[in-house]
């Protein structure tokens, strides 16, 4: 059922809100449209996609530290330092996003929204876990080699990521999952969540590859063949760096594409909170 105009009223009409497909816009004939809508792109073969460029950056994250940096260890060398960027690229960049697209599979627009809220917090949870087994793989490393913290560009910007995380994270517990927060705030701070979810992974996006670009002068600053000669690993986590770019865009793109977003046909059942709910 659409709702309909009198007289004058707007050239387009919105379709059901309750149906199981987002909610379009549908131009009435003889009338053309005022804007261009973004194509139409089923969202499962896609999210195929996507997770075959996550599961790449991973694989293609741990093959560098296996091949050209020497492998893995948890001892405080620098084969400890190697588990840093495979923690991030997993946690910070892959599973960070999955979380972010649970919204986005039409099989959670039907029935209840709490089963994929305690998805979506479980999955932030592990990527949290996942972050702090990266940050003390650095440090670890660095302290024992008696390295500064905390002086590049790359460290301030993964700083600054992990911090708005954790508060996300905390934030989205308190307000979406437990009862004492007022309906009315939890609706004012949903667009302020989406919005710094998306910041926080393009954050991400940008202490991944600023990270990836560190290493690399790091490693072959002083080698026989330097960075500025392209050798074989520059020319592989460079691109490793443009695929993590590319899987990003991908994501943010997926998160803002009107048609794959969740309708909010029920305020009261989209709010209501896990101990309410559990009643």
């Amino acid at each position: 059922m659409s709702e309909n105009d009198s007289g004058g009223g707007s050239p387009v009409e919105l379709l059901d809100y309750s149906s199981r497909h987002a909610p379009r816009l549908r131009r009435k004939r003889g009338v053309l449209p005022g804007s261009c809508e973004m194509p139409s792109v089923p969202f499962l073969p896609f999210s195929i996609f996507l997770g075959i460029l996550g599961v790449l950056c991973v694989g293609l994250t741990s093959f560098w530290g296996q091949h050209w940096l020497g492998g893995f260890a948890w001892d405080g060398s620098s084969k400890m330092f190697n588990w840093h960027p495979v923690l991030m690229v997993t946690g910070m960049l892959v599973l960070y996003s999955t979380a972010a697209l649970v919204y986005r599979v039409p099989i959670s627009w039907e029935g209840p929204k709490l089963p994929w809220k305690l998805l979506h917090a479980a999955l932030t949870l592990a990527v949290f876990i996942l972050v702090v087994l990266g940050l003390v793989a650095v440090f670890e490393f660095h302290n024992k080699k008696e390295i500064p913290n905390m002086y590049s560009l790359h460290s301030w910007l993964g700083l600054a990521t992990v911090l708005l995380f954790s508060g996300q994270w905390l934030m989205g517990f308190t307000y979406f999952l437990l009862p004492w927060t007022p309906i009315w705030l939890r609706s004012f701070y949903k667009p302020i969540h989406v919005f710094f979810g998306s910041s926080i992974l393009s954050l991400a996006v940008a202490a991944c590859i600023s990270g990836v670009n560190e290493k690399l002068f790091f490693r072959l600053t002083n080698q026989t063949t330097p960075y500025n000669k392209l050798p074989a690993e520059a020319w592989f986590a460079n691109s490793l760096g443009m695929l993590i770019l590319v899987f990003g865009l991908l994501v943010l793109w997926s998160l803002a594409t009107p048609t794959w977003k969740r309708p909010d046909v029920d305020l009261q059942e989209i709010q209501e909170p896990l101990l309410q709910e559990a009643r």
